[in-house]
């Protein structure tokens, strides 16, 4: 919890004014015009000052803030980016009192089970009491980064109104605004470097947006629009592309086809990252007319890093990409269902690649041709086509093992399959000693070693013991509390795990919360922890940013238990139906800490503890 008591200490300290913070505090002074020489404290502060602004990792600020009262006074007042992980945790007046001179902002909101509609859609997170404290406070507010939060187009048009700097505006997994919205941020913000929209819910208001932005060169650098579920003026786009001239990054939506893209590119020869739309045509090409050179134009962009896209692939277009392949970090085919012998041409050149999704449709013949080419491979994701339990899914221990024997380098992994075996996993945890990050979804419920029919406990348990740097973990398959022993004997740098239909007993629970002393954020789906598990974390609960657990074996008398123990715990239990009022049942349960005690803007399926 040390993390967040610095970003948001209780310390009330006095604030400095934002007029006597501007100027530094150990400068000299003159008394009836004499020179009076700063006292050493003075001296002192206008040192510490100036070293906390090179402290950059919120984490180092976090602990130097904790140093003493004077330092974290100084900190507050050097502080210009702010990060806060879970908008309840504390209110927008103690942040805007504390912190006066924020120019960034990142803002996190619904837990990330909100992406698998595990939470019913009007459970909260609003970002308009954010934006209220912020226009008054932040005045030169640069950048803004929101995440599962609730953003309406009447927030995006104040924002739009209050920042005369604002610069950059990044919306990941929000919901609430349309393109309405958004023609009032691309008109009013003359100084937008950034627009980022990814896996946003945007309504279509029948608004020309992409209009609206001011005529004449613009300072776009990134423009991302592919979750954007509307048609787009593309005639707009591409004179907006042609008068952006530092634009390096841009991801287009599904209804812009390669013709159209084509046409793009050779607008923005100087792109990094690209987003392809639909890469695939959706206008007859008039009989005896020629298709674009698309290669050419793939050839012409010689700094292109990043290839994203393809959303309805066209197949016979993919030899395009072939000439940037080879100068590719990062080629993302999460939503190109292509096979194994579509993906061997292209990923047999990708040398320098360090970042791969794909589907599995690429099977275990597709990762083994990876695992030959991509010795640099740092993250690698791996989406089902057929994400239900009893779907067919085509990778499995196979490419898991040819990936971990290929691609030593490896330090993330999210790997979606339907047959496993330990012996792949451990030979992972061997190959891989660096990863980071292990996430293996095995998508039937508590499906053991296909081969052996044991559990999966020694694999995983082989993961926490000998990944060294792991901090992200999730488990799944056939598991008993042994491979949770594991993972609390070993798991000592864990800060997230998650766990869905997996566990014997309470045991298990117990062996994570009181072994792993970096857990910040748990996870639990479907499996069948109770009262018992739930009270052996007391002692850390208040260290961690959240606890969710649904569909488990938890009582509301236990879980008041634990909201009386810990009153500054917020305990929420939510039941799925978004109509009815709680009682007795309930179908999850969501712990966070806060400085503030419980919201005043929770729903009538939410009962607070």
């Amino acid at each position: 919890m040390s993390e967040d008591r610095a970003e948001m200490s209780e310390d009330g300290g006095e604030s400095s004014s934002p007029s006597s913070a501007a100027k530094p505090r150990g400068c000299d002074v003159s008394v009836g015009g004499e020179y009076v020489s700063p006292s050493a404290d003075q001296v002192l502060d206008n040192v510490l000052d100036n070293v906390l602004l090179f402290l950059r990792s919120r984490r180092d600020r976090n602990a130097a803030s904790l140093v003493s009262k004077s330092w974290w006074r100084a900190e507050a007042l050097t502080r210009e980016e702010l990060f806060i992980g879970n908008c309840y945790a504390v209110s927008p007046r103690r942040v805007t009192e504390r912190f006066q001179r924020v120019r960034a902002v990142t803002l996190k909101g619904k837990p990330r089970f909100a992406d698998f509609s595990l939470m019913p859609p009007n459970w909260g997170a609003h970002f308009a009491p954010w934006l209220a404290a912020m226009g008054d406070s932040y005045r030169a507010l640069e950048k803004l980064c929101l995440k599962r939060m609730r953003v309406k187009d009447e927030d995006l048009e104040f924002l739009a109104r209050s920042f005369p700097c604002f610069k950059e505006l990044v919306l990941v997994c929000c919901d609430g605004f349309g393109t309405s919205g958004l023609a009032m941020v691309a008109s009013k913000c003359r100084q937008l470097r950034v627009l980022d929209l990814t896996d946003d819910e945007v309504a279509d208001d029948e608004v020309d947006w992409i209009s609206c932005f001011p005529e004449g060169e613009t300072s776009l650098e990134s423009l991302i629009f592919d979750c954007v579920e509307c048609p787009i003026n593309f005639e707009a786009l591409e004179r907006l592309v042609t008068r952006s001239r530092s634009l390096k990054k841009l991801r287009l939506n599904r209804f812009v086809n390669i013709g159209q893209l084509y046409r793009l590119m050779i607008q923005a020869p100087q792109l990094t990252h690209l987003g392809t739309g639909s890469f695939g045509p959706s206008e007859i090409v008039a009989q005896g007319d020629q298709e674009p050179d698309y290669v050419s134009a793939f050839a012409a962009c010689r700094s292109l890093v990043c290839l994203s896209g393809f959303r309805e692939i066209t197949s016979d277009y993919l030899p395009a990409i072939y000439p940037v392949s080879a100068n590719l970090t990062s080629l993302n085919f999460s939503y190109a269902n292509i096979s194994a012998e579509q993906l061997i041409p292209i990923i047999r050149h990708c040398h320098k690649l360090q970042i791969l999704w794909v589907l599995d449709s690429v099977c275990d013949e597709g990762l083994h041709v990876v695992a030959a080419a991509c010795k640099d491979l740092l993250e690698l994701r791996v989406f089902p086509v057929d994400a239900r339990e009893d779907g067919e899914a085509s990778v499995s221990d196979v490419g898991l093992l040819a990936i971990s024997e290929g691609c030593r380098k490896l330090q993330s992994i999210l790997y979606f399959c339907q047959r496993m075996t330990n012996a792949a996993v451990i030979a992972m945890s061997k190959n891989c000693p660096d990863l980071v990050v292990f996430r293996l979804c095995i998508m039937g419920r508590h499906r053991p070693d296909h081969i052996t029919n044991e559990p999966m406990d020694e694999g995983f348990g082989a993961i926490v013991k000998n990944c060294k740097k792991l901090t992200r973990l999730a488990v799944s398959g056939l598991l008993t509390d042994r491979a949770f022993s594991y993972i609390g004997q070993y798991g000592k740098l864990v800060r997230t795990l998650s766990v869905a239909f997996a566990g014997d007993s309470d045991m298990g629970l117990k062996y994570v919360l009181e072994g792993c002393p970096r857990l910040q954020k748990l996870e639990i789906r479907d499996s069948p922890f109770g009262d018992s598990a739930l009270h052996s974390g007391l002692h850390h609960y208040y260290n961690m940013r959240f606890l969710w657990m649904s569909s488990c074996k938890l009582t509301r008398q236990g879980c008041m238990e634990i909201a009386q123990e810990l009153p500054r715990l917020v305990v929420e239990v939510i039941n799925g139906n978004d109509e009815d009022e709680i009682k007795d049942d309930f179908g999850i349960l969501y712990m966070y800490r806060s400085l503030e005690g419980p919201r005043s803007d929770a729903p009538r399926f939410v009962t607070i503890l």
